[in-house]
């Protein structure tokens, strides 16, 4: 029959180590796998801004048609302030475009398409490691995918590593960066080292695609734009990725936006036409629900600031959580041995832990961390960080 010579893929590392965590029924368990963000009570919470803004929505919607190839142009201006500065001289000069898409990793998606079509032979380079997904979502599309070092065998940020590759990388190809809170070592480079990769990729003639799913997780939301603002600025062509799942809790409803910024208005608009011809064949037109409570939240100031705050409490709620598990582990003699997690950013730490200790961490505590010994630090419950830490100093005997 037509469907017998069809096999069978293995599921995704992570979606399974969720139905694991799931499963296990010692009410001990840490689940630090899936990268979502968690409050106090362990749960992924909907931000009162955005209960707000549907509330609003609901009363004052008056239809659902279909919005255009680009998204809601509401949601495409507020996000280009988000991202770039509402000041922004590319917004201003109409240089900068944003096109609405199916979360971040839609956005991923059309930059990979539009590098496949428009910009063909050119290769594509990623951190080593980074998350799994870039790596198949560039290969999907037929781009050659090449890699960067990043972090070492000591556990840190290899950034003389990354700068050798790249100044050997071919003029012209494309180079993903996170702008903040990297996925999934949780080591961001200083403004220094940003200063310093930008050089190379202005000496490369390479085109940066700043992937940038974490703004206000890492050290504030004008903060964390702070690299990605600098390439916009200092460079005549960027892309970037930007995602709303995290900052506004918006996972499930697939919010995002693939910017551009181009060297005039005018190819600019060349650009976004082949944008809205890729898009058509992939999702047509982006759903609409979250884009317009982002709209919504950020075109109001009252509702902004709201949100602002519950942003501030999430990205301060994960910075004292690595600070209080290195802390924990001081009585254990490993605080130095993990002193690194209190100087990454963001939701994910690579903890420096071996598949062999994750696993053990796993079989033996109830601990759930991805097999590289990447740990979600949101998911850890702050009533039991002594817990964690005795279990952590097991593994390392």
């Amino acid at each position: 029959m037509h469907f017998d010579a069809i096999g069978r893929v293995p599921g995704d590392p992570i979606l399974s180590l969720m139905e694991a965590y799931a499963q296990d029924p010692n009410p001990r368990k840490f689940d630090l796998g899936v990268g979502v963000y968690k409050d106090a009570q362990g749960l992924t919470p909907i931000p009162h801004s955005v209960k707000l803004a549907e509330a609003r929505l609901m009363e004052q919607q008056t239809t659902k048609i279909y919005i255009g190839g680009h998204g809601e142009p509401a949601f495409g201006k507020v996000i280009n302030e988000l991202v770039l500065g509402a000041d922004s001289p590319l917004i201003r000069d109409k240089r900068a475009g944003a096109s609405q898409t199916p979360g971040g990793t839609g956005a991923l998606r059309l930059s990979a398409d539009f590098i496949a079509q428009c910009l063909p032979g050119r290769g594509v380079w990623l951190s080593d490691p980074t998350w799994p997904i870039h790596e198949s979502i560039f290969a999907k599309a037929g781009v050659k995918v090449s890699h960067y070092p990043y972090v070492g065998r000591d556990n840190r940020l290899d950034i003389e590593g990354m700068l050798t590759a790249l100044a050997a990388a071919p003029k012209g190809d494309v180079v993903l960066l996170h702008a903040c809170c990297h996925n999934p070592t949780g080591f961001d480079p200083s403004h220094d080292d940003w200063r310093r990769i930008l050089d190379v990729v202005r000496k490369r003639e390479l085109l940066p695609l700043i992937d940038f799913a974490y703004q206000g997780f890492g050290d504030g939301l004008e903060q964390d734009a702070w690299s990605t603002r600098l390439f916009a600025a200092e460079l005549p062509e960027v892309l970037i990725t930007s995602s709303c799942s995290k900052n506004f809790g918006l996972y499930r409803d697939r919010t995002g936006a693939l910017i551009v910024c181009a060297k005039t208005a005018d190819k600019l608009i060349d650009i976004r036409s082949q944008l809205a011809n890729i898009a058509r064949n992939l999702w047509s037109t982006p759903p609409d629900h979250g884009a317009a409570v982002v709209a919504t939240i950020l075109g109001d100031p009252e509702l902004k600031n709201l949100w602002v705050d519950e942003v501030e409490t999430m990205r301060l709620r994960i910075a004292q959580l690595r600070s209080g598990l290195v802390e924990a582990l001081e009585p254990h003699g490993l605080r130095e041995r993990f002193a690194h997690i209190g100087v990454q950013r963001g939701m994910f730490s690579y903890t420096g832990l071996s598949p062999e200790q994750v696993k053990q961490l796993r079989d033996q505590h109830s601990v759930y961390m991805v097999g590289t010994g990447r740990a979600n630090v949101a998911g850890i419950d702050a009533t039991r960080l002594d817990l964690l830490a005795e279990a952590i100093a097991d593994v390392c005997k």
